[in-house]
């Protein structure tokens, strides 16, 4: 309880300070083919990651972080689900990106940077988009959350760890993005590694707790929120507990 209370702690600070402005962009909406392309080709059904094949296309990936790197959203050109498509893809991107930079890596928490215990991985400043530097956290908490409001997108941003939603071997897209949003949040809920529901009792990811507020509904029960997605309907009344989370990279050989 003592170790879950700290890191709420760390995690309300942190969001805390990853606040961003807006940002004055001409930019047009862009294709997400590369990224689509290199998730069908390196990573399983499973959500596991090939990280030495990433390795290898290296060159691909660049080129997709070039195409973000020069195109900031922005409400002139672009859709709201053009804008949350692309935030999504280039946290997902930009993790991978991360992972590279310092691999092999037994978990993305093993990356330091900063202050021990105040600055994480998250903090890292290294993601450039136009004239503008962001940390994973800026992209989270700073953009897709405020000014999205959209619970499904913690099932759809990934942090490279085993217990976090797997990463979809699919590219977020304008034009799919609501029935995507939903397929993650579905498969997510029917992974028994990650989540187990039954009737009568759910253990549930950590995601529940640490972003609680993101998931409530009218009667303020996450039981009536998860029962959008879950594979069986739970009953008002199920108990409910809370799994451990494996920070282990979600890497595969």
């Amino acid at each position: 309880m003592q170790k879950l209370s700290f890191f709420l702690l760390l995690l309300s600070l942190s969001i805390t300070s990853c606040k961003v402005s807006d940002y004055a962009s001409d930019a047009k909406p862009v294709e997400h083919t590369i990224w689509d392309s290199l998730l069908q080709k390196h990573v399983t059904e499973e959500g596991l990651v090939n990280y030495k094949g990433f390795l290898q296309d290296s060159n691909r990936l660049q080129r997709y972080l070039g195409l973000l790197g020069s195109h900031h959203p922005n409400e002139k050109h672009w859709s709201r689900d053009e804008r949350l498509a692309y935030w999504i893809n280039a946290y997902n991107a930009y993790t991978v990106q991360l992972i590279l930079e310092h691999y092999p890596v037994e978990s993305i928490k093993d990356i330091k940077d900063g202050i021990p215990f105040v600055n994480t991985v998250w903090d890292i400043k290294f993601i450039e988009i136009e004239e503008r530097t962001y940390d994973l956290n800026n992209i989270e908490h700073g953009i897709i959350r405020p000014k999205f409001e959209e619970p499904r997108i913690h099932f759809a941003v990934n942090c490279a760890s085993i217990s976090c939603p797997k990463l979809q071997r699919f590219a977020y897209t304008a034009d799919k993005l609501d029935q995507q949003l939903t397929e993650a949040a579905r498969s997510f809920l029917a992974d028994d590694s990650k989540n187990k529901i039954a009737e009568d009792r759910v253990v549930l990811s950590k995601l529940f707790t640490w972003y609680g507020g993101d998931f409530k509904t009218e009667s303020g029960s996450i039981i009536e929120y998860i029962n959008k997605y879950a594979p069986v309907e739970v009953d008002a009344d199920a108990e409910v507990e809370y799994m451990d989370y494996n920070w282990g990279l979600n890497g595969v050989d």
